[in-house]
């Protein structure tokens, strides 16, 4: 059983490295078959998560500033409109983007098509985070980014890679 302290600590993109790091040996177990338990398993839980403290705070005070917010996720795409859905925060966002498979490969190609649909220049976004990947999208697509620390990665972790890292959402706010 991996505790929530080894996970933060060895979570990784993509995923499947994850999976190496927590134990899997895709030499005698094929990478699909846990891959898609663990889909089964998150989905069936995704009704028990909970959005992050403060989160419809944070969008409702970018809102207020007439600022458009976007949502780019390494979470399949079908489940990530119901999740934004069932949390009541889908209409805070002009567009989201979320990937084709549940594999959670990389973000950075739909991340160069949402920057297309929007049309804005690069130093007019701030991409908010909370894993290492995110810091590499947002510098493979040459954007600003910052990380919260109450995520899929230890504050350790990310503060090793960044300074711009906050303990929690709300602090963005007066980072802004």
């Amino acid at each position: 059983m991996i505790d929530r302290k080894k996970y933060v600590d060895i979570f990784t993109f993509p995923v499947k490295d994850y999976y190496e790091q927590a134990g899997f040996d895709f030499s005698k177990e094929d990478f699909e078959v846990p891959a898609m338990e663990f889909i089964k398993l998150y989905h069936e839980s995704l009704p028990l998560a909970n959005l992050h403290p403060c989160a419809n705070d944070v969008l409702k005070y970018f809102k207020s500033l007439g600022l458009n917010q976007f949502v780019l996720s390494a979470m399949e795409h079908t489940s990530l409109l119901k999740s934004l859905k069932d949390n009541g925060i889908y209409n805070y966002f002009e567009h989201i983007n979320g990937i084709d498979n549940h594999y959670a490969h990389s973000k950075l190609d739909i991340g160069k098509d949402l920057l297309q649909k929007i049309g804005l220049a690069p130093e007019e976004i701030l991409m908010i985070g909370d894993t290492l990947h995110d810091k590499d999208v947002a510098e493979g697509l040459g954007i600003n980014f910052v990380l919260v620390a109450k995520g899929h990665q230890s504050k350790e972790r990310l503060l090793a890679e960044t300074p711009l890292v906050f303990d929690n959402l709300l602090d963005i706010k007066d980072y802004f």
